[in-house]
């Protein structure tokens, strides 16, 4: 058995500040992804506007990562990895503020390019962090060392997700005509909950207005006012209040910006750079069947988590009468169970190879998509937030195997699956879509629309099933050949 003392470093003495440096911007793109996922049903509600459309959100905010990953890696490939992280900063910085003047305007268009601008920033930062993360001490301890910096990431979201239900669905006005829509339809529903005489006056006038039809009204005019306030008033009070944590998280980054300035990083890459030209590196890349699977499953599986993590507060809004505030709790519990789930199935690992286990992941995620679908009630909600513990190792799962066995070009590679990300702009719109085909009675194909619509998930776990055979096939091939000597 080997001494301590021979034991390779994990992190060695004099990158320690480095490392946790870095370590912080896994919170940082933590924090805006998931305070980002409840705006597409505030959106919806702020600007009246359909489904699909506050669905752009997820298409500005992952669609970014798709236009920039890879001008990144090419990026950091010509300069370093502290110019990526200072020049991912300074977009998420300003992509973060520009929220003040769109809530200013009321502009949901401005708000689409204020995040579109923040996930250039966050597309640097994640090309670049977790290579550069790798490259801080020995190789043997590497996925070690990446693993302690990504767990803070979770930490990240979970602040992210507590921020959005605390103080900001909790404190929209647009939840407290819904409140009230509610209370009026079913009185004994909501005791607690007393009816603006205004919107009072126009429910009985409209009795079968439901809270939708009640903010269309509002828009056009036709509900004079809520609580004193015009429609302008609302939106500014509520805009307000969406803005705030961007431009609170934009001066924070800021100063992050400055301390990664006057901070010297240590200059790690010239060491791994070889001698391979950029084309070179590229078409090895693309010759990887292995690969290319891992970016389409990784496409997959990025959609399928944004559409669950987003669209359970319109599940738990419209199937079950929840507001939004206490919806979003909901998916703080989804959240806390895939990181609890993280640490179990890294256990397993141990035991079980990584496709074996990714195949049982998705297999566990198709059927409790299914339970999402097809259960009423809480039954479904349940089965919806199952569906995260299913989720929680597959993308570093996929991350691993399309990247395993290369070696210079894996640079290069990571940039492919950080694109994948794309998947989270391409499925949210899709899935408020199926959401606004529904019939008079919320129905579409015999269910509720928003149960229906989960069968695009369904569809991405199959993807990712398929991937998972592939990768256990391609690794017995290989087993095989080292068998035989070829």
């Amino acid at each position: 058995m080997a001494s301590d003392s021979n034991r390779p470093a994990l992190i060695p003495l004099p990158l320690i500040l480095p490392f946790v440096l870095v370590t912080t911007l896994f919170a940082l793109w933590g924090f805006a992804n998931d305070v980002t996922n409840p705006l597409v049903k505030a959106f919806k509600d702020i600007f009246v506007i359909s489904n699909a459309q506050s669905s752009l959100v997820q298409t500005a905010f992952y669609g970014g990562y798709a236009t920039m990953a890879i001008p990144a890696a090419l990026f950091i490939y010509r300069f370093s990895y502290k110019a990526g992280i200072l020049l991912g900063l300074a977009l998420y910085a300003v992509g973060a503020l520009l929220a003040f003047p769109a809530a200013q305007v009321r502009d949901f268009n401005l708000f689409l390019v204020a995040l579109y601008v923040l996930t250039f920033g966050l597309a640097f930062l994640e090309t670049t962090a977790n290579p550069y993360i790798l490259s801080m001490g020995p190789a043997e301890t590497a996925t070690l060392r990446l693993n302690l910096a990504q767990a803070f990431n979770p930490i990240g979201s979970l602040t992210g997700m507590t921020v959005a239900s605390l103080f900001i669905l909790s404190s929209l006005q647009v939840e407290e005509i819904r409140s009230e829509t509610q209370a009026h339809a079913d009185p004994a529903a909501a005791v607690e909950v007393t009816v603006d005489p205004v919107l009072a006056a126009h429910l009985n006038a409209n009795p079968k207005a439901g809270f939708d039809q009640v903010m269309i009204d509002y828009k056009a005019g036709d509900l004079a006012s809520h609580q004193g306030r015009d429609f302008g008033a609302m939106q500014d009070h509520d805009l307000g209040i969406v803005k705030l944590p961007y431009v609170v998280i934009g001066l924070v980054v800021i100063g992050v910006f400055f301390v990664f300035l006057f901070t010297k990083m240590p200059d790690t890459q010239h060491a791994e750079r070889g001698g391979a030209r950029l084309g070179e590196v590229a078409g090895k890349v693309l010759r990887n069947k292995l690969y290319l699977g891992g970016v389409v499953a990784q496409t997959a599986y990025v959609g399928a988590q944004i559409m669950c993590w987003t669209f359970i507060i319109h599940y738990a809004t419209e199937n079950l009468g929840m507001s939004a505030a206490t919806a979003q709790n909901h998916n703080i519990a989804a959240m806390a169970i895939f990181c609890s789930s993280r640490f179990i199935c890294t256990f397993f690992l141990k035991f079980v190879s990584a496709p074996v286990l990714l195949l049982v992941l998705s297999i566990g995620a198709f059927a409790a998509t299914a339970g999402a679908i097809f259960l009423e009630g809480h039954a479904g909600l349940y089965s919806l937030i199952a569906v995260s513990a299913c989720m929680s190792l597959m993308f570093p799962t996929i991350y691993g195997l399309a990247l395993g066995g290369m070696g210079e070009e894996a640079k290069l590679a990571s940039a492919g699956l950080i694109f994948a990300i794309v998947g989270g702009a391409l499925m949210p719109p899709l899935q408020g879509r199926l959401i606004d085909l529904r019939d008079a009675e919320g129905m579409l194909w015999g269910l509720p629309a928003v149960n229906a619509s989960f069968v695009l998930p369904l569809g991405c776990f199959v993807v990712i099933a398929g991937y998972a055979l592939f990768a256990f096939a391609a690794r017995r091939s290989v087993g095989r050949a080292s068998d035989t000597g070829a």
